[in-house]
C-alpha cells in the first residue's frame, strides 16, 4: 500500500510510473465515478490507472449542488430501489468521511394539511428504507415555529413546514478523497493528461495514448491495460468516438447554476427548499459567511469546462427565493461568486431538462472499451461497485471483496469540529496539520501541492479550498508565491495563473454585459 498523498512535485515520476507498467484496468475520468471506479478496484487487488484531462473533479464534480440527497423526489417517480441505494449511502457517506456528510434540516414549506399528510406518508417510507436513526426523523414546524427558526420565511398562505435532516458535502474534495485512497491502494493517478487516443490492438482497446494539457510540459505517455472504463462524464461521447469514430452521441447535456451571496443578504439558517415560476424545486443554503441558491436546468449543447452564466440564470434564482423568502430588495448584483456546470444526462428524446432520469447506463463499445454516465452524486460508491463488479467479471479475475463502505477515506478520524469549522469542514483529520502550518492561504496551497496533487493556482482555488465560491481573490497572491516555490515557476508562470484565476470571473462578466 502506498500514501494517500498525491505530491504534485514528483510529476515526472508519476508519469514515468504510468508508462512503464502495465495494468488491469485504465480509467478516463477523474470525477466522482471514475475516482470511485479507481478506488475501489484498487482496494480489491487489481492493477489500477487513472488519468484527467485537466484537474480532479474539474467538471460536473465541482459544479453540483454539494449535497448528498437521500433521494426523496424518488419516491414520487416510485422507483423505491433508487430511494433506499441513496438513502443507506448517505449513511456510509457519514460513517467513512464525516468531513465530507454535514447534517443539515431541510425545510420544505407546505400550503396545507393535505400535502403534509401526503408528505409525512412519503417521508415515513424514506426512512424507513434508508435506515434513518430515531434521533433524525422528520419533524413539522407550525407557522409559530417557521416565525421562530426560519424568520425569512413569509408564512401567510401556509400550514406548516416539514423538516428532515439531509447531508452536505464539498464535492471536489469528495472526489479528492477518492483518488488518494486509490492512490493508496497501489493505483498510478495523473490528473492534467488527456486519453488523446485509444490503442486498439486485435480489435480490442489495450491502452491510450495521453497527452499533457499542463502549461509548459510537453509530454506524451502511452498508458497499457487490459480493460478501459470511460467515466469522462459530460465528455464521455467524445472518448466514445476515440474507440469507435461512427458512434452515435448517447448523451443529453443540461446547465446548472448555482450564485453565492453574503450571508447577510439571505440570511437562512437552514436549507430552505424553494420553488420557481416554472414549478421546479430550488434552495437556498447557508455555508459559513454566505448563502447559496441552487440551480438552473436547461439544455447545454457543449461539453465547456466554463459553461456561461447569463443574466436570466441569475434573475430565475433570485425570484425562486423572493417567491417565499422576505428579501424584496434582493438582485442579481447582490451575488459574491457564481458557479456553473454541466450535467451528463442520458438523452431521453421529448423530455424537458429536468425530467430526463439521473439514472446512470453501461455500455460496452466495439473494442471492449466500459462506457459509465449518468448517475448521481449521492450514490457515486455503490455505482461504482456495480462497475468493478463487472470488470472483475470481464477481466476473470479473482478480486477481494468491496470493502469502500468501511474503510474511511484520508481525513476522516479525530474529534469532530463544529460544523462552522471551515478548515474541518475542507481537511477533516488533517485540518490541524494546515493550522499548525498557519492556517491561512499559504497553508493551505501547501497542503494542495504536497498532498493534494494541485498543479496549477486554479486547482487550489477552485476545487481544493473552494475559496472562487466562498471567499475571493483574498489569498490568491499569498498562495501564488507558496506554489511558485514549490513548483518552481518563473515570475512570468506565477503572473500567468494569477491572471488566469483572475479571467474566471463569471460574475462581473454577466452583470457588465447587462450593464
Amino acid at each position: 500500500m502506498g500514501s494517500a498523498s498525491l505530491d504534485a512535485r514528483r510529476r515526472a515520476s508519476d508519469l514515468d510510473a504510468l508508462e512503464t507498467q502495465s495494468f488491469d484496468l485504465l480509467v478516463i475520468g477523474g470525477g466522482i465515478t471514475g475516482a470511485g471506479v479507481a478506488r475501489d478496484a484498487a482496494m480489491r487487488g487489481l492493477k489500477v490507472a487513472l488519468v484527467e484531462a485537466r484537474d480532479w473533479a474539474s467538471g460536473t464534480s465541482s459544479r453540483s449542488s454539494k449535497m448528498i440527497h437521500g433521494g426523496l423526489r424518488y419516491l414520487a417517480q416510485g422507483d423505491l430501489a433508487l430511494v433506499k441505494e441513496a438513502a443507506s449511502e448517505r449513511q456510509v457517506l457519514r460513517r467513512i468521511a464525516p468531513h465530507l456528510a454535514r447534517l443539515t434540516p431541510f425545510v420544505i414549506t407546505l400550503p396545507n394539511l393535505a400535502t403534509l399528510a401526503k408528505m409525512r406518508a412519503g417521508l415515513w417510507t424514506f426512512e424507513k428504507l434508508g435506515e434513518v436513526p430515531k434521533a433524525e426523523v422528520h419533524e413539522i414546524w407550525d407557522l409559530k415555529e417557521i416565525a421562530r427558526r426560519e424568520p425569512l420565511i413569509r408564512t401567510a398562505g401556509l400550514h406548516a413546514a416539514l423538516v428532515y435532516p439531509e447531508f452536505l458535502t464539498d464535492d471536489a474534495r469528495l472526489v479528492l478523497a477518492n483518488v488518494r485512497s486509490a492512490a493508496e491502494h497501489g493505483a498510478a493517478v495523473a490528473s492534467h493528461l488527456e486519453a488523446a487516443r485509444i490503442l486498439i490492438e486485435g480489435g480490442r482497446a489495450v491502452g491510450v495514448l495521453a497527452r499533457s494539457t499542463l502549461a509548459g510540459e510537453d509530454r506524451e505517455v502511452t498508458v497499457r491495460a487490459r480493460l478501459i472504463v470511460n467515466a469522462a462524464g459530460p465528455w464521455v461521447d467524445a472518448v466514445r468516438a476515440l474507440e469507435d469514430s461512427s458512434a452515435t452521441p448517447r448523451l443529453t447535456l443540461t446547465k446548472g447554476v448555482h450564485m453565492v451571496l453574503p450571508r447577510s443578504a439571505l440570511p437562512v439558517n437552514n436549507t430552505v427548499i424553494l420553488r420557481a415560476a416554472d414549478k421546479r424545486g430550488t434552495f437556498a443554503v447557508p455555508r459559513g459567511d454566505f448563502t447559496y441558491i441552487g440551480t438552473t436546468d436547461t439544455f447545454y449543447e457543449a461539453a465547456d469546462d466554463w459553461p456561461t452564466v447569463t443574466r436570466a440564470d441569475l434573475s430565475y434564482l433570485v425570484d425562486s427565493a423572493k417567491a417565499l423568502l422576505d428579501a424584496p430588495t434582493l438582485k442579481p448584483e447582490d451575488a459574491a461568486a457564481v458557479w456553473s456546470g454541466v450535467r451528463p444526462l442520458i438523452g431521453q428524446a421529448g423530455k424537458g431538462a429536468s425530467e430526463i432520469s439521473r439514472k446512470d447506463e453501461v455500455w460496452t463499445g466495439p473494442a471492449g472499451v466500459i462506457t459509465i454516465a449518468g448517475g448521481k452524486l449521492s450514490a457515486y460508491r455503490a455505482m461504482a461497485e456495480r462497475i468493478v463488479d463487472q470488470v472483475a467479471e470481464v477481466l476473470s479475475a479473482k478480486t477481494a471483496a468491496c470493502r469502500t463502505a468501511e474503510e474511511p477515506l484520508p481525513g476522516a478520524g479525530g474529534a469532530e469540529a463544529a460544523s462552522d469549522d471551515r478548515l474541518w469542514r475542507l481537511y477533516g483529520a488533517e485540518a490541524e496539520a494546515v493550522r499548525a502550518a498557519g492556517g491561512d492561504a499559504a497553508a493551505e496551497a501547501t497542503q494542495a501541492v504536497q498532498h493534494e496533487g494541485a498543479l496549477t493556482l486554479e486547482d487550489w482555488w477552485v476545487r481544493r479550498t473552494a475559496r472562487a465560491w466562498f471567499g475571493g481573490p483574498e489569498g490568491l497572491e499569498a498562495a501564488a508565491d507558496r506554489m511558485a516555490e514549490l513548483l518552481g515557476w518563473s515570475a512570468e508562470r506565477r503572473a500567468a495563473e494569477l491572471n488566469h484565476c483572475r479571467s474566471l470571473d463569471r460574475l462581473n462578466q454577466v452583470l457588465e454585459a447587462a450593464a
